[in-house]
């Protein structure tokens, strides 16, 4: 007799637990894949730009590291990770602001392993999380799947609102704030340094953690950099800071560290073995003498140059493709820039109709916690020329005046 779908005749198999039924998969992944064909210019993917990959640097890196010690390269490691990896990081990392040694961090594969490793030291189910309103999608899946409650703070076009932030901690006492301050994913936007202050300052005194990501801070081509949160009095015991090497050197590596108090750093750890046991270690050996043997600041600069004249690129060339009334900023950085519609557009209703058009952007929709503002949209600027993005403007304002028009 054969088997009865899901498992044997009258016996059907346990059901999923509620976190995987609850956790829905993310949007933007599910917008990359209808937007896969390569007519299709598209701003929606916060993919770095490849052909500013250092291919051949890290090509090298990986031969010399395989060819002068396989044995070690291809063999387990420690859960910490390469300990030449994290004191060149822990250099990066005090040379930017924040002393920091290497014993005070642990790889991870992505930073955004190190953020679910947070969640599982951090979280028990029921506990809440405050989130920048909007605010990063994976982080909203991680915290999900811990079975946090999560409460958005509002923010406005310079990031999160301190005032609104105080008055949401005294009331709902939350465990953990989630922000990303520099460049943020999806708005662009980053916090000010007297912001900054006022959450570490409120932080410490309602007595909660900070999850502090930094994925795009080193990619600033415009202004003065802004200290850390964790920098700031009353958030260096509390701060759990994140960084990761996918947008500065290859997002295909998976590597992030986590700098964290000794305490929660060492529940990560032991996260960590159960997840994985460690990150790759060839990976991480090669890294590691990519920063001793290349200049990522020199590749850095190139990186930075390209995105400023994309950037602008793009922004430059919205009051055209845009409809009259819409709102855009002007990151100084990162890969984001966010943009509203007029009241009565629609971005995730018009997507359809846009990407018919060979284009494409995010809604940004997804990225709200609580009600979402249905005519924002996020547009990356990283991953074509100018040339492109300007064919890929003319081909969205096009498919805007066709959808809206009703044709």
């Amino acid at each position: 007799m054969p088997d009865a779908p899901g498992g044997r005749a009258g016996v059907p198999v346990p059901g999923l637990a509620s976190r995987a039924a609850r956790t829905g998969g993310s949007p933007v992944r599910e917008i990359l894949a209808l937007t896969a064909r390569p007519e299709v210019i598209s701003f929606a993917g916060g993919l770095p730009a490849p052909e500013l990959f250092d291919a051949e640097g890290i090509a090298a890196a990986f031969a010399q590291v395989l060819a002068e010690d396989p044995s070690r390269a291809l063999q387990y490691s420690t859960t910490e990770g390469d300990p030449e990896l994290r004191a060149a990081v822990a250099a990066r990392t005090t040379a930017r602001g924040l002393a920091t040694g290497a014993d005070d961090l642990l790889v991870t594969t992505g930073s955004q392993q190190g953020l679910t490793l947070l969640a599982t030291a951090l979280l028990e189910p029921g506990d809440v999380v405050l989130v920048e309103d909007p605010c990063y999608l994976a982080a909203l899946q991680i915290f999900s799947f811990a079975g946090a409650r999560v409460v958005p703070v509002p923010t406005d076009d310079e990031g999160l609102d301190p005032v609104a932030l105080d008055e949401i901690t005294a009331r709902e006492r939350p465990k953990l704030l989630y922000l990303v301050p520099t460049f943020q994913n999806p708005t662009g936007r980053t916090l000010s340094a007297d912001r900054r202050a006022a959450v570490a300052e409120i932080a410490a005194r309602r007595g909660l953690w900070i999850a502090e990501d930094d994925p795009y801070g080193e990619l600033r081509f415009e202004g003065e950099p802004v200290p850390w949160v964790a920098s700031f009095p009353g958030a260096e015991d509390r701060t759990a800071l994140l960084g990761s090497f996918s947008k500065v050197m290859a997002p295909g590596l998976r590597l992030g560290t986590l700098r964290a108090p000794a305490a929660l750093r060492r529940a990560c750890v032991i996260a960590k073995q159960a997840a994985d046991l460690h990150t790759s270690t060839v990976d991480q050996a090669a890294a590691a003498r990519y920063l001793a043997v290349a200049d990522l600041d020199a590749h850095l600069i190139r990186v930075r140059t390209a995105y400023h004249a994309r950037r602008d690129a793009l922004v430059d060339g919205l009051s055209e493709a845009l409809p009259e009334g819409s709102r855009w900023n002007r990151p100084a950085g990162g890969m984001f820039v966010w943009a509203t519609l007029p009241q009565g557009y629609d971005a995730t209703a018009l997507l359809p109709q846009v990407v018919r058009h060979d284009v494409a952007y995010v809604p940004g929709a997804p990225f709200f916690a609580g009600p979402p503002d249905a005519t924002a949209a996020r547009l990356s600027f990283v991953t074509h020329s100018p040339e492109e993005i300007r064919e890929g403007l003319g081909r969205l304002r096009k498919a805007l005046e066709h959808a809206h028009g009703g044709g």
